[in-house]
């Protein structure tokens, strides 16, 4: 997948900032924020493993997306953490490829996964009477496995659009992981067909998937309107704009970061970037499930059980 002629074995991560004291405050912070994702995240697959009434398709789907959020932040967040701290934040051509393969496998899955959700509530609303034909487990699987499939036929192909040509001048990443622009930078030879099948790939995994939520969203607001209670309505509206709200940022800070052109890039790049690497998979189980009446039965439940045991 490598392929190219890389004399240069290592590669500098430049981080975030170069000031001491920015850099021991971003530490503490990222460090909280990964270990909520973790626990947050944790926290919801045990809770859709260990309460019956939470064995439904759209918990089998939230417990692969958590368990997606968990991988990507970890394959960016521990080593992000650790240059923060040290002198020497050098990462190999091979460890720094496989940073990224990993990164976009994961951050592909996501962006496929929230469209089975979509497809998964849209059934739910507009369609209540073929929910189980539709939804069935066999669905289910191959939904899943779909996304993991395509994601990791998309990883390849951006691995190795982005490592394949030759690095022969300056290894310093201006980035705080392996992305695509900063590597693609330091490559001397020609990258206009990289970027554009890379972009052409970008299209296809961004903008299909966000259709498919778009045009499940459209018609299941279209749904809630026509509802008689208003509870109901509010209810289902509610949940509706959280998830929309996580969608939009996902897929904002993404689309900001891969559909504009190489020479654009800029600055806000590497907030964009901690958006989607780093706040998103933190924010995604209290989005998801947290405002929501049956995880926090289950979780009383669970707490309850807990005491008791004690």
């Amino acid at each position: 997948v490598m392929g190219g002629n890389h004399t240069q074995p290592k590669f500098i991560l430049l981080g975030i900032t170069d000031s001491p004291c920015a850099q021991a405050l971003l530490f503490g912070l990222f460090l909280l924020i990964y270990i909520v994702t973790l626990v947050g995240n944790m926290g919801i697959m045990v809770l859709a493993w260990v309460v019956p009434s939470l064995h439904t398709p759209m918990y089998f789907f939230l417990t692969h997306f958590s368990f997606v959020d968990i991988c990507y932040s970890t394959v960016i967040s521990p080593k992000m953490l650790a240059d923060l701290l040290s002198e020497s934040t050098t990462i190999s051509f091979v460890g720094c490829a496989i940073q990224f393969h990993l990164f976009a496998f994961f951050a592909t899955a996501e962006c496929h996964l929230l469209a089975a959700m979509a497809y998964d509530r849209y059934v739910a609303i507009c369609k209540p009477l073929l929910y189980v034909p539709l939804i069935s487990s066999h669905v289910q699987r191959r939904l899943v496995a779909l996304s993991y499939l395509l994601a990791f036929l998309s990883a390849v192909v951006y691995t190795s659009c982005t490592f394949g040509g030759s690095f022969c001048g300056p290894n310093r990443i201006d980035h705080f992981f392996c992305d695509i622009s900063p590597v693609l930078k330091l490559v001397c030879s020609d990258t206009r067909t990289s970027e554009t099948v890379i972009f052409a790939f970008v299209l296809i995994n961004t903008v299909g998937t966000s259709t498919i939520i778009l045009v499940s969203y459209t018609c299941i607001l279209h749904a809630v309107l026509r509802m008689r209670s208003a509870q109901s309505r509010s209810r289902a509206f509610h949940t509706c704009t959280s998830h929309f709200t996580a969608v939009s940022l996902f897929y904002g800070t993404i689309f900001f970061m891969y559909l504009q052109p190489a020479s654009s890039h800029g600055s806000l790049d590497k907030v964009a970037s901690i958006i989607y690497t780093v706040v998103t998979p933190m924010l995604n189980p209290f989005i998801y499930s947290l405002r929501n009446k049956e995880v926090k039965g289950a979780l009383a439940k669970c707490m309850r059980r807990m005491l008791n045991l004690l």
